[in-house]
């Protein structure tokens, strides 16, 4: 495993080895993800090994053009409907955390969509994701930098203490700014529908498209999507969700860390074994801070994490989804 910048000399040595089947490790506005070139078999097939990850387990091409999205998404399959929808959302809300569910064109491998008739695609915003693809073969299948069912990485140190020489490069770039997974929109079966909850609002989608379904969990073990298993996103601490201030009367247990939404009631917090998403309840620096946190708290070595849900409002929806599917 190599550490490599944002330069542009790094950037592209970053590029040609995805362009020649190795992994490569890279922020996204969302959470860092863990790349391969989504038309090489054998790189896919390592993605898969390197995270511990199933097969049916579909993973998300990143791309950096829109022109690209039609060497993987079959533009013959869409009716007129899906395809003013897919327009009008491309053109708002891409690039950005929002990936879109499409009828595949059948040259994409069947690896990096679990064999289903579908592709999960993505322009991202950030720019080093952009220059990164655009780079190297212009398509890259990417599902977060971390350990199967594990907390995703908002840093490159967090993929480097998860996945070490699993990886070929990792690109440090910062932390991220989004904080938690893009929201996956299905436009392939009629009514649109929401399968994870995500960096973009649900607003901000029906304000576009009109009124859309939420469907987040999957038939038994075959998701549609990525993140809609019942468990993931957990750290290695077991966690116990609690309702919106149901902490405060709470005394702290021996061994019990705490992650808090907003400041809470009972004032300063003078525990090293609390974190506070945000200190004004912003749910935009709360989901951004969200990963962070918790991965903070994972290596104090205790005993639980009390967790504390954010409003059911924007990004809260997100972070209490990420919430829920790590408790364990």
């Amino acid at each position: 495993m190599e550490l490599l910048s944002t330069s542009d000399t790094d950037l592209e040595k970053a590029a040609s080895a995805l362009a020649a089947g190795l992994l490569v490790a890279f922020p996204t506005e969302t959470v860092y993800g863990l790349g391969a070139d989504a038309f090489n078999r054998s790189a896919l097939a390592r993605i898969f090994e390197a995270k511990g990850r199933p097969r049916f387990d579909p993973l998300i091409i990143h791309i950096a053009a829109l022109e690209t999205l039609w060497i993987i998404a079959d533009e013959s399959l869409l009716d007129k409907i899906t395809a003013k929808r897919l327009s009008i959302l491309s053109e708002r809300l891409w690039p950005g955390p929002l990936t879109l569910i499409l009828p595949k064109r059948k040259e994409v491998p069947d690896l990096a969509t679990s064999a289903l008739a579908t592709a999960a695609i993505r322009f991202p915003s950030h720019p080093v994701a952009q220059k990164l693809i655009r780079l190297s073969t212009g398509a890259v299948a990417a599902p977060s930098a971390n350990l199967f069912g594990r907390l995703s990485p908002t840093r490159a140190s967090h993929v480097k203490a998860q996945l070490g020489d699993k990886v070929d490069y990792i690109i440090d770039g910062g932390k991220t700014q989004v904080g938690v997974e893009s929201t996956v929109l299905d436009l392939s079966r009629g009514v649109p529908r929401v399968l994870r909850q995500g960096g973009t609002d649900m607003e901000k989608i029906e304000a576009l498209i009109g009124p859309v379904e939420v469907s987040c969990s999957p038939p038994s073990d075959a998701p549609l999507s990525p993140g809609q298993l019942k468990s993931h996103y957990a750290p290695r601490t077991p966690l116990v969700l609690c309702k919106s201030g149901g902490m405060d009367a709470i005394p702290f247990a021996p061994g019990e860390g705490r992650l808090y939404f907003s400041q809470p009631e009972c004032g300063e917090i003078i525990t090293e074994r609390a974190r506070v998403l945000s200190e004004t309840g912003n749910v935009t620096e709360a989901a951004a801070n969200l990963f962070d946190c918790l991965h903070e708290l994972d290596n104090l070595s205790l005993e639980f994490i009390r967790a504390e849900e954010a409003p059911c409002c924007g990004l809260g929806e997100a972070i209490n989804d990420r919430l829920r599917r790590a408790v364990h």
